[in-house]
């Protein structure tokens, strides 16, 4: 739970009053103008209508430069980010020629395999060569060769699960899968920060809904004990079947999910447990197998394994590990595996060669490395942030670190100021987190050097003091400390 500091909800409450006060104004005179202009609609209801298209053209395109910045390059350690310009207050932005080549803080490559790789991209290629881009048919068709049926035999190993299923990507392996576990008479029970994926899938299922404090195994069992107590809504009956969905990392907050003690209180009520490993997989675990492997938990302990390539193995899609029968039935009830194109077989050969390189089975030690040292930078870029007074969500092993900005106006001030010396971050805001919780959401990768990081450090230092982003007072470094004990002496 995040504590914000009351003078400034009370500074962002009123940024957004007057943004919004604004706003309205600027409305009531264009329904004006309007009246008297000739348009080919006259008599239809607007398309877009409310407050989230009044949120898009009177809050967000003010700082829509701050979002969506084209790339140029791989999104490596260092990328080329195209610069654009705007002629009419930013509704509209043109790109130019002209590159600026930024640090990458922004990108999911956690372990750095988004680029060249002198083992997987060599096997790409030749995939590509073979196969084509593109199947252009789905999985019961003519859509699975052999290296689809290769990669579900390998990721459900990895995982530690009996069997896999792949899809074509990563979001919609959340939002299609869950309309086909379960229906009405169902029960889901979500983490109150799930991804949108999981929001949606489990809206589209037609499952009663409910929800339990962010990462909170003691409220989880209430609403549980609840729940069951309670039965169907009107009839009372039991519930035909109750999941529990959770993340291994929450992708806006960076924290690790209690997992051992969640598993517990569903074994405790036989409720079966959902795990979304997007941000996790590959990333932590001394062999990259995620927060099962990180925390202790058995495999086997996880009812419904999901998870995406499109971190840490540098690929698109997604995958569904569980049971041979789970498995099976979803391969044959699932639309994202019926109708949908299958995954690009030279995507399929990246994510193979990558764990192939994570396990070091491409005869080096590079996966090891590969995981250590982002251990080892997400830890040290985590902790020098802290030491500097910034507010930093998440946990350590984590390479997801939101830092907090809260105030609409220091949302544009921080990326704007970070882009023109030369570090590309992210910043987030509403709808993606809560209207008071804007933030700047950094991932670390592998092929961060610590040069790299020392220099973001740095610029993002001295960006936070400009912005005003400190709310905590920074540690001394060592040079003061040593000045302070020689004057007591």
């Amino acid at each position: 739970m995040i504590a914000i500091p009351y003078i400034t909800a009370l500074t962002t409450y009123f940024s957004y009053g007057l943004l919004f006060a604004f706003g309205q104004f600027r409305d009531f005179f264009r329904k004006i103008v309007d009246r008297y202009s000739s348009s080919n609609l006259q008599g239809y209801a607007p398309i877009c209508l409310g407050l989230e298209d009044f949120y898009i053209r009177r809050l967000y395109l003010r700082i829509q430069d701050c979002f969506g910045r084209p790339i140029s390059s791989a999104p490596d350690a260092w990328f080329d980010v195209v610069e654009r310009f705007s002629n009419d207050n930013n509704k509209t932005m043109k790109r130019t020629t002209k590159i600026s080549k930024c640090l990458n803080l922004g990108s999911y490559n956690y372990l750095g395999f988004a680029a060249a790789d002198e083992y997987c991209t060599p096997r790409v290629i030749d995939s590509l060569k073979k196969y084509s881009p593109s199947t252009c048919s789905s999985r019961v068709d003519a859509g699975t060769t052999v290296l689809h049926n290769e990669l579900e035999n390998c990721v459900a190993d990895f995982v530690g699960k009996p069997a896999a299923i792949v899809f074509g990507m990563g979001y919609v392996t959340n939002s299609a899968i869950l309309p086909v576990l379960m229906g009405k008479g169902s029960l889901i029970i979500s983490d109150s920060l799930n991804h949108n994926s999981i929001v949606n899938g489990a809206r589209g299922s037609g499952a009663t809904i409910r929800v339990f404090q962010h990462n909170t195994p003691a409220h989880l069992e209430e609403v549980l004990r609840e729940q069951i107590a309670d039965g169907q809504p009107r009839t009372h009956r039991p519930w035909k079947k109750i999941v529990v969905i959770v993340e291994g990392i929450y992708s806006m907050e960076g924290e690790l999910c209690k997992l051992p003690e969640i598993i517990a209180v569903c074994k405790k009520y036989k409720a079966y447990t959902y795990l979304d490993e997007a941000h996790s997989i590959g990333a932590v675990g001394k062999t990259g197998r995620g927060v099962c492997e990180l925390l202790g938990v058995d495999p086997a302990d996880v009812d419904i394994m999901m998870g995406t390539f499109t971190k840490s193995f540098g690929s698109c899609g997604g995958y569904i590990a569980g049971s041979k029968e789970l498995i099976q039935y979803l391969k044959y009830t699932c639309p994202a595996h019926l109708y949908a194109t299958s995954i690009s077989p030279p995507a399929a050969e990246q994510i193979m060669s990558a764990i192939k390189v994570i396990l070091g089975e491409d005869g080096t030690n590079r996966g090891a490395q590969k995981l250590a040292q982002i251990r080892e930078n997400s830890n040290f870029f985590r902790s020098e942030l802290q030491k500097m007074g910034f507010e930093v969500l998440g946990d350590n092993d984590s390479p997801v670190m939101p830092i907090m900005l809260y105030n609409p106006a220091k949302i544009p001030a921080f990326s704007r100021e970070c882009l023109k010396q030369n570090v590309a971050v992210v910043t987030v805001a509403f709808p993606a987190t809560p209207l008071l919780l804007a933030r700047a959401r950094i991932c670390i990768s592998a092929s961060h050097t610590r040069e790299d990081l020392l220099k973001a450090l740095e610029v993002i230092s001295r960006v936070g003091d400009w912005v005003g982003i400190k709310y905590f007072p920074a540690e001394p470094n060592k040079q003061q400390q040593d000045e302070s004990s020689l004057k007591l002496e």
